[in-house]
């Protein structure tokens, strides 16, 4: 991926030069949606180790906020999410059910499937 991407210095991509130290640099997950736009990215020191858990749970996220909502910290999948300001309360209950308002600018509904 990352030489598909021209994610590396020129003089790393030869065929026979590299050494697992010249791509240690390269310790990013992308998420590339349908559309070919890249949706999220997570840049990780060599020393921390990539949580594949996380991975997993961003890429839940975003295809919950695909369906017009966002997903709270540590969100997990069947739990509540959260109605964007943007969207009146009014048009979330007429989409999504009841709405949960905490305050005028965090309300929550049950996740859409």
């Amino acid at each position: 991926m990352a030489k598909a991407f021209d994610m590396l210095p020129a003089e790393y991509v030869l065929p026979d030069g590299r050494t697992p130290a010249d791509s240690a640099t390269v310790r990013s997950v992308f998420i590339i949606g349908p559309d070919k736009q890249v949706k999220l990215m997570m840049t990780y020191p060599m020393t921390v180790g990539r949580n594949f858990a996380e991975i997993l749970r961003a890429l839940d996220g975003l295809q919950m906020s695909a369906k017009g909502v966002a997903t709270p910290a540590d969100w997990a999948v069947g739990e509540d999410v959260i109605v964007p300001p943007a969207v009146t309360t009014e048009d979330a209950e007429n989409k999504f059910g009841a709405v949960k308002t905490v305050l005028p600018y965090l309300r929550y509904v049950n996740a859409p499937n």
